[in-house]
């Protein structure tokens, strides 16, 4: 009689591993504890305009550090110090370095508690109620409102409360598992951009949600309310507990309506998961306009909100499809049955990435971004976004590649193996 353990390790190769290519590597995972490899990598890497999010993340990381009062100075050390280390041993970089804008957003969203009233703009509350009459003839979430019962406060609350906080890890677990080598740590850095834009923007413009239309009317706001659950009020009312009566009203970010970082969310997990799987687009469609309607019959946002969110998401999947994102193989049911990677969809700079091409680190992923045509191994700007180890571990495999003119060129001892994208 088969473990448990044992019999979920046959079934899981049988389904994944069925199909692996013979010699491919390009799903593996560096396992190496040597930061040495890690510091190799950061010395012949050359620096481009790729590497600003990197002195961006580290300078909102900086204005945290002094602005966080809680918890003290001791444990916000010990905390960054466990952070860069975790950056530095190969086999957890891999996974950290694809979290670091997520992790930036979490820590600046945590700070804004902490934030001096006198150093944040004036509170508009009269912008978006007026956008939203000029536009839609009325306030959409009032309408939405007017008419609640307990079926549709717990239909609200599934989409609101409950999926779009487990939503990222699923999505995630499904770009490691099925989509092609190298979507998951464009996932994150996508995830996290444009989380963390949204965020600066609900700082530096901050508006009001229509509960407070419905509790204050249009009086001026100021940084000393407290946040309101709104509708899951009713919520913890049925379930009786207190999920969200607590948590919203303490909630760091109190006038943050614009744009809904519920519906930019929804919008990139959406967009993501129809990428790999575009049969399942309508029903993906369908999710959206759950989590539109559960945002406005919860009076949390307007929809002029829910529209920048998703622009918001639009944009930010644009660019990393363009320029950084593996084309999907129809054919490949999993990460392991891929022998070969396109990057990017822009065919004037595409590169391949073959089994026969072994890729050490995030430094020597192929890019399709370089306006020049040139990707080669340390200028590749993908290595940012490509993060995700894809290769053998031993160094003497790794051989110089570079493209130019859209053309893979491998050294002569490799050469039969170049291909034309």
């Amino acid at each position: 009689m088969l473990l448990p353990t044992t019999y979920l390790r046959r079934k899981f190769r049988t389904f994944f591993m069925s199909d692996v290519p013979p010699s491919s590597t390009l799903a593996r995972l560096d396992r190496s504890w040597n930061i040495k490899k890690t510091l190799k990598r950061i010395q012949r890497h050359k620096w481009n305009l790729y590497d600003v999010q990197y002195l961006l993340d580290f300078t909102i990381a900086c204005f945290v550090f002094f602005v966080v009062t809680e918890p003290g100075v001791f444990v916000k050390l010990a905390i960054a110090a466990l952070f860069t280390l975790a950056l530095l041993v190969p086999i957890t970089s891999q996974f950290f370095f694809p979290f670091v804008p997520i992790g930036t957003w979490l820590v600046l969203f945590y700070s804004c508690r902490f934030i001096p009233a006198d150093w944040r703009p004036s509170i508009s509350v009269r912008v978006l109620p007026s956008l939203e009459t000029i536009l839609y003839g009325g306030n959409l979430s009032n309408v939405l409102a007017a008419h609640n019962s307990g079926l549709l406060d717990i239909l609200a609350w599934i989409p609101y409360g409950l999926i779009h906080f487990g939503a990222p890890f699923v999505c995630s677990a499904i770009m490691f598992l099925f989509a092609a080598p190298g979507t998951l740590p464009v996932f994150a850095r996508s995830f996290g951009y444009m989380n963390l834009i949204g965020v600066s923007i609900q700082l530096f413009f901050p508006t009001s949600p229509p509960w407070y239309e419905n509790i204050y009317g249009l009086a001026p706001a100021t940084y000393d309310i407290k946040g309101s659950p709104g509708g899951l009020a009713r919520v913890d009312g049925i379930i009786g507990l207190d999920l969200y009566t607590s948590s919203f009203t303490a909630s760091p970010m109190v006038f943050g309506a614009f744009p809904s970082l519920h519906s930019g969310c929804a919008v990139i997990e959406v967009l993501f998961i129809a990428y790999v799987f575009p049969r399942l687009t309508p029903f993906l469609l369908g999710y959206i306009l759950w989590i539109w309607w559960s945002t406005m019959y919860l009076t949390h946002h307007y929809f002029i909100d829910l529209i920048g969110g998703a622009i918001l998401s639009a944009t930010v999947f644009y660019i990393a499809s363009r320029n950084f994102l593996p084309a999907v193989q129809m054919d490949k049911a999993s990460r392991w049955a891929y022998d070969y990677v396109d990057m990017g969809l822009r065919p004037s700079t595409k590169a391949r990435l073959t089994k026969e091409f072994y890729v050490e680190d995030e430094e020597w992923a192929i890019s399709s971004s370089v306006e020049s045509g040139n990707a080669s191994p340390t200028d590749s700007p993908s290595s940012e976004w490509e993060i995700e180890t894809l290769a053998d571990n031993d160094e003497s495999k790794s051989p110089l590649v570079s493209t130019t003119n859209s053309k893979l060129q491998l050294p002569k001892y490799n050469e039969k193996y170049s291909e034309k994208v």
